[in-house]
């Protein structure tokens, strides 16, 4: 009876987590380049009062156990790296992705951070930068003073006009054989870890790299409709948990009624 309670609990605590990530996700919706979470589940250890295949004695087995479970936990928060649609926003350095690959910045600590956010700045020494004026590495090269156009191909191939001349560069992109295992750390940049591996650079709409379009922005993977039903589905999840918290208590007090 009490292992109801407990198992009841973890089955809330689990959907409370699901909850909390399906809300970032539509706090996210609106987000360039982010790209939702999905919450897993695994059941936890079970108690065993009869072991499936345990000897019953003249050479025969039990067929079938006494196995009870002690509920759920979340074991990962996945990141899935789907396509993203593109907007066109006609800015000359937005630029979106459309395929596989990642834009690599540098962090302020020096190390390299990974991004699918596209819309960049120019910053008062010419480096291209994020929002957060993290240095986009990638190839970029700083744009000279009183540059007037920008070209970027869908190969990563920059053309710069201005009175300086014309200067021209090719941007590379970086991808993971394992995108899932990178490691958020907000502001729209993720980082590398063991399970990502290392990153692979190459060109641009070569080897499986995605093209890059210009004057585009990748939107957030969010389904918002998707998410509503996962919030419902979570919602009635952690009612019928606490309705199996609430049965177990009301057994209880049957229980301890018997005295009277």
């Amino acid at each position: 009876m009490i292992q109801s309670l407990y198992s009841g609990a973890t089955g809330m605590a689990a959907q409370q987590l699901n909850l909390n990530v399906i809300a970032n996700n539509l706090a996210n919706a609106n987000t360039s380049g982010f790209k939702r979470s999905r919450i897993e589940f695994q059941d936890l250890l079970y108690q065993k009062p009869r072991a499936v295949g345990a000897d019953a004695g003249a050479g025969n087995v039990v067929p079938t156990g006494v196995e009870i479970g002690n509920g759920s936990k979340v074991v990962s928060t996945a990141k899935l790296f789907t396509q993203g649609q593109l907007t066109q926003t006609g800015n000359k350095l937005d630029i979106a992705i459309d395929g596989d690959g990642f834009l690599e910045v540098q962090k302020p600590d020096g190390t390299s951070a990974f991004t699918r956010d596209g819309s960049l700045k120019i910053d008062g020494q010419g480096r291209v930068t994020t929002s957060d004026g993290y240095p986009v590495l990638s190839g970029f090269q700083p744009i000279a003073p009183g540059t007037t156009a920008i070209s970027i191909s869908g190969n990563g191939q920059v053309t710069t006009e201005g009175a300086g001349g014309t200067q021209t560069f090719r941007v590379q992109l970086s991808r993971f054989n394992n995108p899932s295992g990178l490691r958020s750390l907000g502001g729209n940049v993720y980082e590398e870890t063991l399970a990502s591996g290392a990153p692979e650079a190459g060109n641009a709409g070569e080897n499986g790299f995605g093209s890059i379009q210009q004057g585009f922005l990748e939107s957030s993977n969010v389904n918002i409709v998707e998410e509503m039903v996962n919030m419902i589905e979570a919602q009635r999840a952690y009612e019928i948990n606490s309705k199996s918290v609430q049965t177990s208590d009301e057994m209880l007090a049957k229980i301890a009624e018997m005295k009277r």
